[in-house]
């Protein structure tokens, strides 16, 4: 059973140029992660490219082997440090969990 872990934000920022370019540093802080979090089977993030009045701002896409993998992510240092930065910049998030 694979997990896929979905999760989207709404930055603070008022500015569409700031908020863009915001969520490409989240984004690429991210992506990043790939190959150093060994619980990620996959991992791809980006930010919004249309619609920016209407659109949540970034997602993120990966896949674990457990809901326990997710929570060892959650903990692992590296994901802990790209946390604190979005923790920084974010409105809402949302996220969902599903067996692929």
């Amino acid at each position: 059973m694979t997990i896929r872990h979905v999760v989207t934000w709404k930055l603070t920022a008022e500015d569409v140029a700031e908020r863009g370019a915001q969520a490409a540093e989240v984004a690429r802080r991210l992506n990043a992660l790939d190959g150093v979090v060994p619980q990620l089977l996959s991992i791809s993030a980006g930010a919004n490219v249309a619609y920016p009045e209407a659109n949540w701002d970034v997602t993120l896409v990966a896949d674990f082997a457990s809901i326990a993998a997710i929570e060892e992510y959650q903990m692992h240092p590296a994901h802990a440090e790209v946390a604190a930065y979005i923790r920084t910049v974010v409105a809402s998030r949302v996220a969902v969990d599903f067996e692929v």
